[in-house]
């Protein structure tokens, strides 16, 4: 079987995207929806979604009338983000561990955990470093990650999802820095298997708050899940940070 390396190739797969982002478009607007109505921007505000794949929550936003940047280390993604380019509504290819425009953003966003996945603190750093570099001063930075002790404790080891004739077949675990999947794609149209493997870091409320305040970030608001519940470390799936830069 060929294994591929991690993040960059996978993000470029049509299957991944297959898996993950053929999901209730609805779903995913209601929570920007609900972002914005918490949030209340001014009209006009400029906006930096970080990690935007290929640019579902962007245009969302920009449909609301903000000036909407999308970045992405995934080239396929971009490619396509690009035929819904505007004059409000802007996408490139770019790395967040390398820095982007300084001082421009009132808001940055990284939606779904789209965060944690390299292989040193540094990187992560790094990321926090550019994010909050482009944000200006009193600028809000949203992070939607997952919660590790709810992730923990609800993890499903294994199961097997079938998409449009290819079969997906998962595997989960932990150990005490990580989360880890393994998925195997099966397609009548490959000559074998593929097999990638997703490693994502358990990074809890203590860790962002020290990252974030490492790069002028301070968190103001935490909430546990999608309708902006009150987080509880055992019992919230998600975990939604709101920080200002200072």
């Amino acid at each position: 079987m060929q294994v591929q390396p991690w993040f960059k190739n996978w993000f470029n797969s049509p299957y991944y995207h297959q898996l993950y982002f053929n999901r209730d478009e609805q779903e995913a607007a209601k929570f920007i929806d609900a972002l914005i109505s918490h949030l209340k921007p001014a009209a006009g505000a400029y906006m930096l979604d970080v990690a935007c794949g290929k640019g579902r929550h962007a245009v969302h936003l920009s449909e609301k009338g903000f000036d909407v940047t999308g970045i992405d280390l995934s080239e396929d993604s971009i490619q396509e983000a690009l035929l819904q380019q505007s004059d409000k509504l802007h996408f490139y290819l770019h790395d967040m561990r390398l820095p982007f425009w300084i001082n421009y953003f009132d808001y940055a966003l990284n939606f779904f955990t789209s965060f944690g996945y390299f292989a040193t603190q540094r990187e992560h750093d790094n990321a926090i470093r550019t994010i909050a570099q482009s944000l200006k001063k009193e600028g809000c930075f949203v992070l939607d990650y997952l919660n590790v002790h709810y992730a923990e404790d609800h993890l499903v080891h294994q199961f097997d999802k079938e998409i449009d004739g290819v079969n997906y077949f998962i595997t989960k675990w932990f150990d005490e820095t990580h989360f880890y999947k393994k998925i195997s794609v099966e397609d009548e149209a490959l000559p074998e298997p593929l097999i990638y493997q997703e490693k994502v870091a358990k990074f809890s409320l203590g860790d962002f708050t020290e990252m974030f305040a490492y790069q002028g970030l301070q968190i103001q608001e935490v909430f546990g899940d999608y309708h902006f519940g009150k987080y509880d470390i055992k019992k919230s799936p998600r975990l939604i940070m709101i920080a200002r830069k200072i």
